[in-house]
């Protein structure tokens, strides 16, 4: 089984909801992490306390980096994380991320990862796309970078929202590399 070390970015386009389940997700695969560090945009924070209600970064038992914090180990390559999941993703980050403009630590880290050859996946919340956005996953695509739009599968049957969010986070950690009892396609449920 794999421990790795990972980076989760949370931007602040709607969908705090997933950031959430994503994280409580990671609690339970602890074994498979060895660290795992969690950058919210300033946008983000706000975002989740309209969203989801209070917004408690000490109940996230994850070290947490301020978006200024260039000095922290996921801005620089020799820190060695395998994997980073941006969750949600705005457009305006991706674009940045896919002109190279690394303008605070969440934008930073992703380009680090990228140019380490490691995995990012970026959870988009956007539609309908425009010309930019599509061009800008393309780029990010062949620069090895996942786009993987949040978009829930209903084949599994979910049994109300979180069952259905939880089928876009359970494929984000998939993605990622880890191991866990999930449904998969042509599996007796």
């Amino acid at each position: 089984m794999i421990s790795q070390k990972i980076i989760i970015g949370i931007t602040g386009a709607s969908g705090a909801v997933y950031a959430k389940l994503l994280l409580e997700k990671l609690i339970t695969l602890n074994d498979q992490v060895s660290e795992c560090g969690v950058v919210f945009s300033e946008n983000a924070k706000a975002v989740w306390k309209y969203e989801l209600g209070q917004f408690e970064p000490e109940k996230i038992p994850f070290r947490i980096y301020e978006p200024d914090d260039f000095f922290a180990p996921i801005a620089s390559g020799s820190a060695g994380y395998d994997t980073m999941i941006i969750c949600p993703c705005t457009m305006g980050t991706m674009g940045r991320i896919a002109s190279g403009v690394s303008n605070d630590l969440l934008t930073r880290a992703a380009d680090v990862i990228l140019k380490e050859r490691k995995k990012l996946i970026l959870v988009t919340r956007e539609m309908p796309l425009n010309l930019i956005h599509i061009n800008n996953m393309k780029l990010l695509t062949e620069a090895g970078a996942i786009i993987c739009p949040a978009s829930p599968s209903f084949y599994s049957h979910p049994d109300g929202a979180e069952a259905i969010l939880t089928t876009v986070v359970d494929r984000i950690l998939r993605l990622a590399g880890f191991e866990f009892p999930s449904y998969h396609w042509g599996e007796s449920q």
